[in-house]
């Protein structure tokens, strides 16, 4: 996070050597004519309304750069129409019959698909528990990223892409049994909000492996203007725009979390914290794993709430053990 932190700080007046201006009345739109400039760590895009101001805007940039010991890489330098489109951030922007669409990149799926393939290929020898405990966080944290954007072909193509990986792993790992057998051990309808049978999951403890197509798509919200999340003044601003995000956690989770307004009914403290939304895949899977490993482990945990029949309530679990002085590790909730 500090890396992108540093080189917005030593790319603060890029914008306006580059020609950008706001409107007096509205600092959140540029004014007419205006190019746009958008910049994270060193990546950015110049968005102009003809090729002549596009290059006018380059060389602007590119003569508020030259002092500050940097330049432009020309390989990655492009000047394209939005018709022909360009990769940004791991997305495709491209017009399309007039309208813009944003999509996960060509790069950005290969990558995962990569990544996926070498995981399971590493899991090889291993039991359905483990391949949930290092799939599930990469799968999840990946979908996450790209759910702002037009993903539902993209997330049922690595959904069947997933399928195969998991089946070839688990006929590698029972070599001698039959297919039929294979199916019925790894395959089913785990998920209960599911019609699904071609969930894979384990048996043992009933978790599974989520379909990325189960991922809503949520369209991203622009944000007012210059705001900056590390403003102080605009704490308040940011805390909001997070709130409207339900947490992306299980369904049964949420649930509960919404019950008790996301505190600890012991401690009336928060039971997860999450200060910036995370800004990339690599960013969400962190996001999964850490919350994963609290709430299953040593922070979070479920305790029997006696004023319900039968009902369950999150806790903190060192908040159980100092009310009940038990000792041994908590009932796990999240898998």
């Amino acid at each position: 996070m500090i890396s992108p932190c540093l080189l917005n700080i030593a790319l603060h007046g890029l914008e306006e050597a580059a020609g950008v201006r706001y409107e007096a009345s509205d600092p959140a739109r540029t004014k007419r004519g205006c190019p746009a400039l958008v910049v994270y760590a060193d990546d950015m895009v110049a968005l102009c309304h003809t090729r002549q101001q596009a290059e006018r805007v380059k060389a602007r940039m590119a003569g508020w750069l030259a002092p500050r010991g940097l330049s432009f890489n020309e390989a990655k330098t492009r000047i394209v129409t939005l018709e022909d489109g360009f990769d940004f951030l791991g997305f495709t922007v491209r017009r399309h019959a007039g309208k813009l669409i944003t999509r996960p990149s060509k790069a950005a799926v290969k990558r995962v698909k990569h990544r996926l393939a070498a995981e399971m290929r590493a899991l090889r020898g291993g039991n359905a528990a483990a391949v949930l405990a290092k799939i599930n966080p990469i799968a999840r944290g990946w979908a996450n990223y790209y759910r702002g954007a037009a993903s539902s072909r993209t997330f049922a193509a690595l959904d069947r892409y997933l399928w195969q990986l998991t089946y070839k792993w688990a006929c590698y790992s029972h070599a001698n049994k039959p297919k039929p057998w294979i199916v019925s051990r790894y395959y089913g309808r785990f998920n209960p909000a599911s019609q699904d049978r071609w969930v894979f999951g384990n048996r043992d403890n009933g978790a599974y492996l989520p379909k990325l197509g189960w991922t809503k798509i949520v369209r991203h919200s622009l944000v007012l203007g210059a705001a900056s999340p590390d403003d102080p003044a605009l704490t308040g601003y940011w805390a909001q725009r997070r709130g409207k995000n339900a947490p992306l956690l299980d369904r049964s989770v949420l649930i509960l979390l919404a019950k008790q307004k996301g505190r600890c009914p012991l401690c009336r403290d928060l039971l997860l914290h999450a200060d910036h939304e995370p800004s990339s895949p690599t960013e969400w899977e962190r996001w999964h794993r850490v919350t994963r490993k609290a709430i299953t482990k040593q922070y979070v945990t479920t305790q029997r709430d006696t004023g319900t029949s039968g009902g369950t309530r999150l806790v903190h679990s060192h908040c159980q053990r100092r009310a009940t002085g038990a000792s041994k590790e908590p009932a796990h909730l999240y898998t």
